[in-house]
């Protein structure tokens, strides 16, 4: 295949990445925009493999069939309250195969025709300290949603060792330019970006973590877009500037959301300030209990209802019992939708990946800004392990840690029922006074096994 013949594949490959990215907006349009990717990458694969500037066949046949067995198995085994855990091990892998790329260039030089030394040696240090950074950064992510580590360090100790490791490492790179055959200064760079990833990722709390994801996403992209110029690859460095400038907006809005910037989203320094705040006696005698037969009730009469999905539903795999009991009120004349609040759960449109599962169609659900006019018309809104996103101190107290923070406003419903195992805190770390609102029942149970109990209730009214 000539390189005319190439270049308009990887064109029409980089039209359909663009397509797939608008597609994905919209929940409406999303498998859409997927499959437009996916087809977009396919044609790109195909192109590749067509211009024989690669290693053998044989090779790629061996690392594909290695890739789909992984892939399979985790398609299968991986539950869907564990896809941000994946997304992050994902963002990990597409920066340290770009890493390894470098390293490769570096140790091979002359391997790749065509590409200006210059380039081949800026785009190699770029390569190598983003992609060693987001392995490193993507695994503490992981590791931390996982459970397995729960350190924070936080302060200007931690700050100067993080910015110093980035600092020593862009200055190896800095001199692996001007000697490239000094192999030994790209191996100091991705170690020191090592270090930086791991100091720059172990400062941030939970209630960051979909920040963070969007983030590593967007660093993932960088790094596959500089590995482009490594190989002089133009669909490569198209692919992966889409993906940082889409993870790097993603990273904005998942940051207005919160009413933080990306600084003190890095520093961490929600968990100091939701340390300092009170939470010993809160809730002392200002909450109200409730049990499956009493909220039942409420459900008789009322005409609409807004389900707000949290991250309690994730934890207890309650999405189709969310479905369920949404379809029992509906056949029996109630209005029922779906409050989704930009950074509820763990990842950007956690909720929205849940309800997809459960089949929930998508002109239920409403995004923050069209729902919060209509609590006031609504008549029970039900909480399903939000906290944060829902808590009015955001609103309300300008003392409080979340202070401006953009939440679902469900507390102008006449009726709100929180599901909730216990009074714990949400991410953020602080009380929550949606629970002490006079209009505000408390039914402390599992998300999944109360909408069961709703659900029997109901029916027997």
């Amino acid at each position: 295949m000539g390189p005319n013949l190439i270049n308009a594949a990887y064109l029409l490959a980089a039209i359909l990445f663009i397509l797939g990215l608008k597609g994905l907006t919209s929940p409406r349009t999303a498998v859409r925009g997927n499959l437009l990717g996916a087809t977009g990458m396919l044609l790109a694969i195909v192109a590749t493999l067509a211009d024989r500037q690669i290693v053998s066949y044989e090779t790629i046949a061996i690392g594909v069939a290695i890739g789909a067995v992984i892939g399979v198995i985790w398609a299968v085994k991986v539950q869907m309250t564990a896809m941000p855990e994946l997304v992050a091990a994902f963002n990990g892998f597409g920066g340290g195969a770009s890493a390894l790329v470098a390293g490769a260039a570096a140790f091979m030089p002359g391997t790749v025709e065509g590409v200006p030394e210059i380039q081949v040696q800026t785009s190699i240090t770029l390569s190598g300290f983003i992609g060693s950074a987001t392995l490193s950064g993507s695994l503490i992510a992981w590791a931390k949603l996982q459970g397995i580590l729960r350190w924070q360090p936080r302060g200007l100790g931690l700050q100067v060792l993080s910015n110093g490791s980035a600092l020593a490492a862009l200055g190896m790179g800095a001199a692996y330019i001007l000697d490239p055959e000094a192999l030994w200064l790209f191996c100091a760079l991705c170690a020191g970006a090592v270090v930086y990833g791991i100091l720059l990722t172990v400062a941030v709390g939970g209630a960051d973590m979909p920040v963070i994801i969007a983030l590593l996403n967007s660093c993932s992209g960088l790094a596959a877009a500089a590995t482009g110029f490594v190989l002089g690859n133009n669909v490569l460095i198209i692919a992966g500037s889409l993906v940082g400038a889409s993870g790097f907006i993603l990273t904005q809005i998942m940051c207005k959301a919160m009413n933080r910037s990306l600084w003190d989203v890095l520093r961490g320094d929600l968990g100091e300030a939701a340390a300092s705040s009170p939470q010993g006696d809160v809730y002392a005698g200002r909450t109200k209990s409730t049990s499956p037969e009493e909220a039942a009730l409420l459900f008789e009469t009322a005409r609409i209802v807004t389900v707000v999905p949290g991250y309690g539903m994730a934890v207890a795999q309650a999405q189709h019992a969310v479905r369920d009991f949404a379809n029992l009120l509906e056949a029996r004349g109630a209005e029922v939708r779906y409050a989704i609040h930009p950074v509820a759960g763990r990842m950007p449109g956690h909720m929205n990946v849940l309800l997809a599962e459960a089949d929930v169609p998508y002109g239920k659900l409403y995004d923050m800004d069209t729902i919060n006019p209509l609590f006031a018309e609504t008549d029970v809104a039900i909480i399903l392990g939000a906290n944060d996103v829902v808590n009015p101190s955001a609103r309300d107290e300008p003392g409080s840690p979340i202070y401006g923070m953009p939440i679902l406003d469900v507390d102008k419903s006449q009726v709100v029922l929180v599901v909730k195992r216990s009074l714990s805190p949400g991410f953020a770390g602080i009380p929550n006074l949606l629970f002490t609102r006079d209009n505000t029942l408390m039914l402390f149970s599992d998300a999944k096994k109360a909408l069961q109990d709703l659900s029997r209730e109901v029916r027997d009214l």
